[in-house]
């Protein structure tokens, strides 16, 4: 086994002494000009890793590197370039002379142009040029601005030119005025006119024109539509408040408004007892107790039973007597009708129709003779839609003032604001204030139909508060309940 081993071991050593290029000491060694040439496809990656590796694909390799490195430093090959290029001529240090000859200020603005450092460092010492970005030369739509331009100077030796010049020429002939601003007294002359009248001097120049263009166009806005001049209710906007709630108001104003107040409080209070007897019981029944429950709850359970097993028993024979007298019998025979009972019911049906032809026709002649009474009572019907169109005007005119239904909740008038006589103030330094401005136009909304009568959002815990005690509070109760010691104990 070692034998062998050893054999194979010099066996690779020659072949990779041969690969190398070299001739080998071994007695073994084969000189590569002899060793015959491996063969494979070149075509593949693999072929072209083997060519890489072999003696020639090396130099190859190694030649052209070192051709990119010349051109890189040099920019192009030392062998072609010339002597002037590659030597020069020493003929001294001329530092001394240039230190001798500049004077302070020539040397700072020489220093000045040397660049810096950190841009030699960032500079390109590439002799190559960079490759041509073509995208970057190219102009979009060339060839169609080529067309254009010569377009133009053909038009240009007709003696026509192009529109933004044309435009630029009468701007030149004829400069626009410089807009002023209006001032104060300007302001002040101009009339005032209704935005939404059909003379608004703004539509002037839009007159003439396609409305639906102008609607589309966006230069002319939607009319106003008429029912948004109606107010959604004739109640001022701010009511003024009784004399009876001033400061210092006179005894009849202020006995007024109590009377009023006094009012108010009488229909609430009638309203509450109507309430309440209307919930009430009954003067002949009593009030149901647990005792009167158990029993209407148990009421006639054990007499049903009873009667049910009653009744079970009787009716045993009853469905027996049925079930004999039973019997399956033959269905009535329908009789077929005869050709001559057919032709009568036909003949009878046709005088029929004759007959509701002829009455129909007899109604229509008589209407003629009727037409002063169909007069009279179409007169009458006239008055009577008349009367109650009347009616509805006049209770729409009356309801107008009163707000109306809006949504789930009727509209509840506010409290009036009044003092007693014991609390009324002749100085408006100890006057008590009465009422809030921000409820009284929240009330006047909803007065007004601008908006539905509300009420406050009722808040709802959704989980149960637990109350706990801290330790260290316990803690101080506990020490507080505690007697302290007695002195004579002390002592003790």
């Amino acid at each position: 086994m070692a034998a062998g081993s050893n054999g194979d071991r010099a066996r690779r050593c020659s072949k990779s002494n041969a690969d190398s290029g070299f001739l080998g000491l071994r007695p073994t060694s084969v000189d590569p000009a002899l060793r015959r040439r491996r063969r494979g496809p070149r075509n593949k990656k693999r072929g072209w890793r083997r060519l890489a590796q072999e003696p020639l694909g090396l130099e190859v390799d190694q030649f052209l590197e070192d051709v990119r490195l010349q051109e890189r430093t040099t920019g192009g090959l030392v062998s072609e370039a010339p002597d002037e290029k590659l030597f020069f001529v020493d003929t001294g240090s001329k530092e001394k002379e240039w230190k001798r000859k500049k004077t302070r200020v020539q040397k700072k603005s020489l220093l000045l142009q040397k660049p810096l450092r950190v841009d030699l460092v960032l500079e390109n010492t590439s002799k190559i040029p960079a490759p041509k970005d073509i995208l970057a030369h190219q102009v979009p739509n060339a060839k169609k601005l080529r067309r254009k331009e010569q377009l133009w100077e053909k038009l240009a030796k007709q003696g026509e030119l192009p529109r933004d010049v044309r435009r630029a020429q009468a701007r030149l002939l004829n400069p626009p005025m410089a807009k002023t601003k209006p001032g104060p007294e300007d302001t002040i002359q101009r009339p005032f006119y209704d935005l939404w009248a059909p003379d608004n001097p703004l539509d002037k120049p839009l007159e003439g024109q396609d409305a639906f263009f102008l609607e589309q166009t966006k230069k002319k806005g939607v009319r106003r539509p008429p029912r948004l001049h109606i107010k959604p209710s004739p109640a001022p906007a701010v009511e003024v408040t009784p004399a009876g709630a001033s400061y210092n108001p006179t005894f009849e104003d202020h006995q007024a408004l109590l009377l009023a107040a006094h009012e108010v409080e009488l229909q609430r209070e009638k309203e509450a007892g109507k309430l309440e007897r209307r919930l009430a019981l009954p003067a002949t029944e009593q009030a149901a107790t647990q005792a009167s429950t158990f029993r209407e709850l148990c009421e006639g359970l054990l007499e049903e039973s009873d009667g049910e097993a009653e009744q079970d028993t009787g009716e045993e024979p009853e469905a027996g007597g049925a079930e004999t007298s039973q019997a399956p019998g033959r269905l009535p025979s329908v009789e077929k009708k005869t050709e001559q009972q057919r032709r009568r019911e036909k003949a009878a049906r046709r005088l029929r129709v004759q007959q509701v032809a002829l009455r129909a026709a007899r109604l229509r002649h008589q209407e003629l003779f009727r037409l002063r009474g169909i007069k009279a009572q179409v007169a009458q019907r006239l008055a009577e839609l008349a009367r109650r169109r009347e009616q509805r005007r006049i209770r729409r005119l009356a309801e107008a003032d009163k707000p109306r239904r809006l949504g789930r909740l009727k509209y509840q008038a506010p409290d009036i604001d009044v003092q007693l006589s014991d609390e009324l103030s002749g100085s408006l330094r100890t006057l008590k204030p009465e009422g809030h401005i921000l409820r009284d136009r929240f009330k006047s909304f909803q007065r007004r139909n601008m908006i539905e009568p509300r009420e406050r959002a009722k808040f709802k815990r959704k989980y149960k508060v637990k109350l706990v005690e801290k330790r260290a509070f316990r803690e101080i109760q506990l020490q507080r309940l505690m007697p302290a010691p007695c002195s004579s104990v002390k002592h003790l």
